[in-house]
Order: C-alpha cells, then sequence, then structure tokens
C-alpha cells in the first residue's frame, strides 16, 4: 500500500471517529438539552402562578370558576406565532392544583378530575415534602412522543404550604425542533467530515509529492539519466534528499574515477610501450634514416596520448555536468555551415562533396559550443569512413516535437561485432585510407551532449551502403 494511501486512509478513520461519537452524543442529548430549556421558564411560571393563588387563598378571593374561564378564553384563542420554523397556533399549557392533601381542586384540562387524590404523583408528593417536584409522563403509553412535562410550585398560604400547583407543558414542540434540528446537525457534521477527507486528500498528497519527487530522482539516477536533485520541502524529506544527492556524488565520484584510471591506463599502456620500445632502440648506433623513422613514432605515440587525454578531459567535464549552463536560440544550419567551413581542407584532401538540406529558419535551444561539438565528431567520422570521390549528406526532418539531424556517408558500415560497443569509450574501428585508429571517445562525447540537450544519437547501416547517424533534439 502506498504511503500516501496509507495517510489518507488513517485520516479517514481519524475525522470517523472524532466526528461520529461527538456528533452521536449530540443528537443523544439534544433532547435534554431542548427540555432544560424548556423546563427554566416553566419553573418560573408554576412558582408565580403559584404565588398568585396563594395571594387569593390568603384574601378569600380565590374563585376556580375564575381560572377555568380564563383557560376556556384562552383555548379560543388563535394565536399566529412564527417562532423560526416552527408555527404555533394555539396555547397548550396545562395547570392543576391540590390541597395540602394532594387531592385536586382545580384542572384546567378535565374538571373531572376535581377530588382525585394526586399525593402519590412525584411532582405532587415531592413539593408537599418541600422539595423540587417534576416529571415526565406519556400522554399515550404507547407514543415515545407523546410525553407531557410537569413542574411542580408550592401555594402558601400565611407562610405554610397550602397545595401544589403544577404546570404541565407536552413535548410535541421539542419533538418537531428535534425532528428540524437532528438532520440538519447530521448533514452539517456530514458536510464537515467530506470538507476534513477533502482536506486530508490534499495534506497525504502535499506530504508524499516530495517523496514521489526523491523516488523519481533515484529512478533517474538507477538508469543513468543526468537530472538535478528535485526541490524538496524544508523538511526531514528535504534534508533526506540532500543526504540522498551527497551520498550520490560520493559513489559516482568513486567509481568514476576507478573507471577513468583503469580505461586511461589501458589506453596509454600501448603507446607508451611504444615509446619505450622506440627510446631504448635509439640508443644503439643506427642509420639516420631508421633514427629518424624512430622519432617519428614517439612523436606519434606521444601526440596520441595527448589527443586521449584531451578528450578524456572534455568528456569528463560533460559528463559531471547535470544540467546546462549556457542555452540559447541556435540557428541549426548557420551551425552546420560553421562546422564544414572547418572541415573543408579535410573534404577537399579526399574529394568528399557534402550535400546540405537545412532550412534556414530552424532553431534549436541548446549549448552552441557543445552541439558544434558533437555535430564536428559525427562529420568528422563520416570523412573518416568516405571512400574518395564520394558524398555525405547532412539533411534534417521535424518528427513532432524533435529535430532529426541525419549525417550519411557512402563507407564500409558497422561491422556486426561492433554494433554493440560503438558508444564505449575507446573502442574504435581503424579507418579505411590509414588504418589507424581514433582515440574511441567522439561519439560517447556526442552520446553525452545529446543526453544533456533532453536528445539521442542512434548509428544504424545504411541498405545502399555507408552510415545513418542520427542525432536527435527538442525544438
Amino acid at each position: 500500500m502506498k504511503l500516501g494511501t496509507r495517510i489518507f486512509i488513517c485520516f479517514f478513520l481519524i475525522f470517523a471517529v472524532c466526528f461520529y461519537y461527538p456528533i452521536d452524543w449530540m443528537i443523544d442529548n439534544l433532547r435534554i438539552r431542548y427540555l432544560e430549556g424548556v423546563e427554566d421558564p416553566l419553573v418560573d411560571q408554576a412558582n408565580i402562578l403559584a404565588a398568585a393563588i396563594g395571594r387569593e387563598m390568603e384574601t378569600g378571593q380565590f374563585d376556580p370558576e375564575k381560572w377555568y374561564a380564563v383557560f376556556r378564553d384562552v383555548s379560543f384563542r388563535t394565536i399566529p406565532a412564527r417562532i423560526y420554523e416552527l408555527q404555533k397556533t394555539h396555547v397548550d399549557l396545562q395547570i392543576y392544583m391540590t390541597d395540602h392533601t394532594g387531592k385536586i381542586i382545580f384542572d384546567s384540562e378535565n374538571r373531572k378530575n376535581v377530588g382525585a387524590d394526586y399525593s402519590t404523583w412525584r411532582d405532587v408528593r415531592l413539593t408537599l415534602a418541600g422539595r423540587y417536584g417534576a416529571r415526565t409522563t406519556r400522554k399515550y403509553v404507547d407514543e415515545p412522543t407523546s410525553s407531557v412535562l410537569y413542574i411542580a410550585a408550592p401555594i402558601r398560604v400565611n407562610g405554610k404550604t397550602a397545595g401544589v400547583l403544577t404546570v404541565a407543558k407536552p413535548t410535541t414542540n421539542i419533538n418537531n425542533f428535534l425532528e428540524g434540528a437532528k438532520p440538519r446537525m447530521f448533514n452539517a457534521g456530514l458536510l464537515a467530515m467530506l470538507t476534513a477527507l477533502l482536506l486530508s486528500l490534499f495534506a497525504s498528497f502535499w506530504i508524499t509529492r516530495p517523496i514521489k519527487r526523491l523516488t523519481q530522482y533515484a529512478h533517474d539516477i538507477r538508469k543513468g539519466k543526468r537530472t538535478a536533485l528535485p526541490k524538496l520541502d524544508l523538511t526531514e524529506i528535504g534534508d533526506m534528499g540532500k543526504a540522498f544527492e551527497k551520498m550520490r556524488e560520493a559513489l559516482e565520484g568513486k567509481r568514476y574515477v576507478e573507471q577513468y584510471i583503469q580505461t586511461l591506463t589501458h589506453e596509454i599502456k600501448s603507446p607508451l610501450s611504444a615509446i619505450r620500445g622506440a627510446a631504448e632502440l635509439l640508443e644503439e648506433k643506427m642509420p639516420l634514416e631508421r633514427r629518424a623513422r624512430f622519432m617519428s613514432n614517439i612523436r606519434n605515440e606521444t601526440n596520441r596520448i595527448q589527443k586521449i587525454v584531451d578528450r578524456m578531459l572534455e568528456l569528463a567535464e560533460l559528463e559531471s555536468l547535470k544540467i546546462l549552463r549556457k542555452m540559447e536560440n541556435i540557428a541549426f544550419c548557420s551551425l552546420i555551415k560553421t562546422v564544414l567551413e572547418g572541415k573543408a581542407p579535410l573534404l577537399s584532401k579526399k574529394n568528399v562533396t557534402p550535400n546540405v538540406d537545412i532550412p534556414e529558419e530552424i532553431l534549436v535551444n541548446g549549448d552552441s559550443f557543445l552541439l558544434y561539438q558533437a555535430i564536428a565528431n559525427l562529420i568528422q567520422n563520416a570523412i573518416d569512413f568516405s571512400p574518395s570521390n564520394s558524398q555525405i549528406e547532412i539533411i534534417t526532418k521535424i518528427d513532432g516535437q524533435h529535430l532529426v539531424i541525419s549525417v550519411r556517408d557512402e563507407g564500409p558500415g558497422i561491422p556486426d561485432f561492433a554494433r554493440n560497443k560503438i558508444f564505449d569509450k575507446f573502442f574504435s574501428l581503424q579507418r579505411p585510407d590509414s588504418g589507424k585508429k581514433s582515440t574511441g571517445l567522439g561519439l560517447n562525447l556526442v552520446r553525452e551532449v545529446a543526453k544533456l540537450h533532453n536528445g539521442r544519437i542512434h548509428l544504424e547501416n545504411r541498405l545502399e551502403g555507408g552510415v545513418c547517424a542520427e542525432f536527435v533534439l527538442p525544438l
């Protein structure tokens, strides 16, 4: 499982747990909160009414019929009250009163209850005992939503408890409030959770993005691509990337030095042996003509060593580059003409004719010096392997977003045994004219230049004879 997926799943589980339990708890306790909000004003109402009834009883003015008339008048009223989303149309408050023994002396809902003994009911019993009396009772046993809230207060006459006044309030409106509030709370919680999940998805992407960049960087290095360390953040991942880069440089530097020492030692061994042999022979007496020949051999082998060292330095500098330092728009036709002007003496000596087919308007972005070196090597190889009185072709074509430069000669082609070695360092074929080999670093240099320009180089034999070298560059 990918790290980003793990992070997302962890966030999902955390948010699911952290959101589910609080929302579930709030929904479960929402009814209690509403009941608390209703019970508080009912306590005030019960005590105010109980005080008013107690005053009437003290003065002998208490008349149940007067209170029946009040409630009868209220029951016929239509109340156009819009309480947020609740439309209230009538008064649903009820009261009943008992004497000091708990027997009903007034019931606003049903006169037939007068004389009934309520002394065992919780609200009456606790209030007569001097405690807070309240209860919740279902009006219809089988209907949980038919609960009625009863709040009692003592009726005091001359400082003594003369009875109990209970205010009753159906919880129907509370149920309506709950029915409207629960879906809103659930939807709000669900929206918050989805938002949190989206943010967690973004967070997992944000956390793993530098890791993916670093992984791709490691794959590119493994494949031998020349790539720079990607931009990472300032966290431990950035530090890890810098450590990877230093490790890569150390390993590549060590391997690079070992490889170059081995190859350079191998290539210089042969000319050094020739120089040493010629020098030992020069210590003997010999004709001047023979001595001059050995001196010429020493100079030739010395020049060969010099060329090898110079090319090795050029190639080492190229291979140490990760990105090009200098980029400019280059008119490729002009670049080819400049290379051919430099090769004019060689072309004239072998009577090789260059045929150039490159539009003037073609531009490429790159390092003009390095591109010059690469094209010069390809044209030099074409001249070296071309027979006298032949032609080389230098043509271009557009392939999508790439420019393909083809250098074709009419030489003997690449032998089968050399096809897989043609780009190896120090591998070289004998030139048909002289039988000598080059340093074997030219095509390797061309390949490094192509890589630096995000291009490629490909050589293949032509059906009609000769070799076609294709140097591909992005436009």
